[in-house]
């Protein structure tokens, strides 16, 4: 873990829970793409910019998810370096209570106050082209987050953040984080057009052809819909449809996969209700979905 690997000569990956992108802009100043999930992680890119005697320019952040925007502030402090993120990720960075009041609906319980879900605030700047470097492409990615984005670098090495998982992930989790499922389905179906010399989702391993991959992504959205549409066929509340999911699916309910997972599923309810394949009352007070 927190092995750098080589994609180009100038383009690398740190292999991390989540992928850190590092490219080369000359012979002492790089970049990054994201900074991993905590100051541990912070510290551990830290010795590898100083074993290779490279000088960190800039952050740039694919969106403001806790296990991305992590190591920001212990780099930040120790290098200078500037920080960048997209949109409304800029807000969530620099103010990260957002993520986990956001992914609650309410003020965050202690169990929910921790790094996974709540990094350390860090002063990021907004994302724009005029603040890349030289050659690099922002590519938008709606869906997973509110303005997720990845980059293509001067060599045509493509980070994809988090819009899509791997087979392994989804086959073992089966309900990925979504927050916008029409957006992000047409980010997959964007992403599975794109040709590349390499591509680096975070959650995936480096490919050269992430077609297939994203087709899988793009399957299971749909499977998940249908099974969420069977549990409709009689008005049923939120905490029912979210207790089957993980019962069906063979989940574990905790509070971080409450908010995750119950986020998520909120999601595609909304999507449902806005695509006519639900509808929503209230009865006794209480808030029911039915298959139409």
């Amino acid at each position: 873990m927190f092995e750098l690997i080589s994609v180009t000569d100038r383009t690398f990956y740190i292999q991390s829970p989540a992928k850190i992108g590092l490219v080369r802009l000359n012979d002492k100043d790089v970049c990054l793409i994201d900074s991993g999930n905590d100051k541990d992680a912070g510290r551990k890119i830290r010795q590898i910019l100083d074993a290779n005697k490279w000088n960190l320019t800039a952050i740039y952040n694919t969106h403001s998810n806790a296990d991305h925007i992590g190591g920001n502030k212990y780099l930040q402090g120790q290098t200078n370096c500037k920080i960048y993120a997209p949109g409304i990720e800029r807000d969530f960075t620099n103010h990260p209570v957002l993520e986990p009041s956001f992914l609650y609906g309410g003020y965050p319980c202690e169990e929910l106050r921790h790094k996974f879900l709540l990094a350390q605030e860090s002063n990021a700047e907004p994302l724009t082209n005029h603040v890349l470097p030289e050659g690099f492409e922002i590519i938008d990615l709606p869906g997973h987050f509110f303005d997720m984005a990845g980059f293509r670098t001067p060599d045509d090495v493509v980070f994809l953040a988090d819009c899509l998982s791997s087979r392994e992930t989804l086959e073992k989790y089966q309900i990925g984080f979504i927050y916008d499922v029409a957006a992000y389905l047409n980010t997959l179906e964007k992403v599975k057009t794109l040709r590349a010399k390499m591509f680096i989702p975070s959650h995936a391993d480096a490919t050269k052809d992430i077609s297939d991959l994203a087709q899988f992504n793009i399957n299971k959205v749909y499977e998940i819909a249908g099974k969420i549409l069977e549990l409709c066929a009689e008005p049923i509340c939120f905490e029912r449809i979210l207790q089957k999911l993980f019962s069906d699916y063979g989940l574990m309910m905790n509070f971080q996969q409450y908010v995750l997972v119950g986020s998520t599923v909120r999601s595609y309810l909304s999507w449902l209700k806005d695509t006519d394949k639900l509808t929503a009352s209230f009865e006794n007070n209480m808030l029911v979905w039915k298959r139409i």
